[in-house]
C-alpha cells in the first residue's frame, strides 16, 4: 500500500511539472504582440536612421528580408557585411533587404552603419513596436516576409547571407529566379 501512495505521489509531482513546462514555455513562446510564422504583418511606421522613413506595407508586392539586430550585438556585427554583399548583388529587383536597429542609442546604430559601409536601408525601433512585433526576443533575428506580408520564416543567429546554402535558402524561400551572387 505504502508504494501505491508514493506512486502516485510521484506521477501527481511528474504531473505538475509537465504542466509548468507546458504553461511556462507557451507563456515564453512570443513578445508582446509577435506576428508568427503563417501571419500576415501588421503595418507599421519605420523611421530611418538616415533618410526618410517609410512603412512596412510600402514592401508589399516583393518578398521581403528583415534584419533585426543592434550596434552592441556581436554576432548581429558580424552577418552585417554578409547582408550588404547581398542587398548589393540582388539590388531590390527580386526581393528587397531592411535592416531594423533595436538600439536605445540612435547614434550608435547610425555610427556602425557608416563605419561598417552598410548600403541597405536600415531603420530604427526605439518604443519596441517592431521589435515585439517581429518577435526579437535574440538577436538577430532574420525574418523571411512574402509579397503579400506574410511572415514564412524566423531564423535567429549570425549567418553568412551570401554563402551557396543561404543563397540557396532564399531562393526557396522566395521563389527567385537569378543568378547567385559572384557569377
Amino acid at each position: 500500500m505504502r508504494d501505491q501512495g508514493y506512486l502516485k505521489f510521484v506521477a501527481s509531482m511528474l504531473a505538475l511539472c509537465l504542466w509548468v513546462f507546458i504553461s511556462s514555455s507557451q507563456a515564453l513562446a512570443a513578445t508582446p504582440g509577435e506576428v508568427v510564422v503563417g501571419e500576415v504583418l501588421r503595418d507599421a511606421e519605420l523611421r530611418a536612421l538616415s533618410g526618410a522613413g517609410a512603412r512596412l506595407s510600402a514592401f508589399r508586392g516583393k518578398p521581403l528580408l528583415i534584419n533585426v539586430w543592434a550596434s552592441w550585438c556581436g554576432p548581429c556585427r558580424a552577418e552585417m557585411a554578409s547582408l550588404d554583399r547581398l542587398a548589393r548583388h540582388y539590388d531590390g529587383k527580386e526581393f528587397n533587404l531592411v535592416g531594423i536597429s533595436t538600439d536605445d542609442d540612435q547614434a550608435a546604430a547610425a555610427s556602425f552603419l557608416k563605419t561598417a559601409r552598410v548600403g541597405f536601408r536600415n531603420y530604427i525601433d526605439k518604443n519596441l513596436l517592431l521589435e515585439n512585433m517581429l518577435g526579437a526576443d535574440r538577436l538577430p533575428l532574420t525574418i523571411l516576409v512574402d509579397a503579400d506580408g506574410r511572415v514564412i520564416k524566423k531564423i535567429t543567429g549570425s549567418r553568412a547571407w551570401d554563402s551557396p546554402e543561404a543563397v540557396n535558402l532564399l531562393t526557396q524561400a522566395f521563389r527567385l529566379k537569378t543568378k547567385k551572387p559572384g557569377k
